[in-house]
């Protein structure tokens, strides 16, 4: 049908995307399937605690720049990190509150190094651009300015501190500059991954080269995508056009309840299992 409304001359229709939908296909086309196309999507597994970690990291310091320049404090900092907390994926009320210690405490530390007068250009700010091929969007932790420019923020909470290779290979951090251009109509080349447990930021400087390699292995991944929609809607079975690929993240995809290729592939893990590591009263 598509085909048939694109006359000569006509521009290409673009396929929207985000960061995340087109790593998810890159990573496994079946997931992609999962999470994009089947309708009602497949039931999920459960949520994992280290997500529910992260997820209150970043809401806290949201909130925490929405606040008045005065009341940007460490104090209020960890105030809003409590009331971001959840217990979901922890062990038991033990673990969660453990852990809850632990993570107001790298964002503290993180507050304390900032000033709350340098005013981020944005916060959670969504932001998109267009190439030959892509409607691109994502949404950045934090856009800070710096001096003439801007820079992307994007803080985490994993296991293990970011690396400068790290902030050069990730297409999220390539788009979301790329889409800070489009939408704020300011240079922008410089990407930074704020570890908070460790307190490192590493970081990298984008050329057009390095932005124009990263938009085309996107729109590569569209055009695979593309393919397997329309092998589907051409007969193929769904299992084939979008094929598993098993391997140890099978033990942690929110699908493995409804993907037997998964369940051999890996065993399942425990929902706390790839918390940063434990403290040594968890033994």
């Amino acid at each position: 049908m598509s085909a048939q409304l694109e006359m000569p001359g006509m521009p290409r229709r673009l396929f929207p995307c985000t960061p995340s939908k087109l790593a998810t296909f890159a990573d496994c086309p079946r997931r992609y399937r999962f999470a994009y196309v089947d309708r009602p999507a497949p039931p999920k597994g459960p949520p994992w605690a280290h997500n529910t970690v992260g997820a209150a990291v970043h809401g806290a310091l949201r909130s925490w720049w929405e606040l008045a320049v005065p009341r940007r404090t460490t104090a209020a900092a960890r105030q809003l990190l409590y009331g971001a907390w959840s217990q979901t994926g922890f062990r038991d009320e033990e673990q969660s509150q453990r852990w809850r210690a632990r993570a107001a405490t790298w964002l503290t530390d993180y507050v304390a190094g900032l000033d709350p007068i340098d005013e981020p250009v944005g916060t959670e700010r969504t932001v998109g651009t267009t190439t030959e091929r892509l409607a691109l969007s994502g949404r950045v932790d934090r856009i800070d300015r710096r001096g003439d420019e801007l820079v992307v923020v994007d803080y985490k909470t994993g296991r293990v501190p970011s690396t400068d290779d790290e902030a050069r290979g990730s297409p999220a951090l390539a788009a979301y500059v790329l889409g800070v251009r489009r939408t704020l109509r300011r240079p922008c080349n410089r990407v930074e991954l704020h570890h908070l447990p460790s307190g490192t930021v590493a970081a990298f400087e984008h050329t057009d080269r390095s932005l124009a390699n990263h938009v085309r292995r996107a729109e590569d991944i569209a055009a695979d995508i593309a393919a397997a929609t329309e092998a589907v809607a051409a007969g193929q079975s769904p299992d084939d056009a979008f094929p598993a690929v098993p391997g140890r993240q099978c033990s942690w995809c929110d699908f493995r309840p409804s993907c037997p290729v998964g369940q051999a592939a890996a065993p399942a893990r425990e929902t706390w299992s790839f918390l940063p590591e434990e403290p040594a009263a968890d033994g």
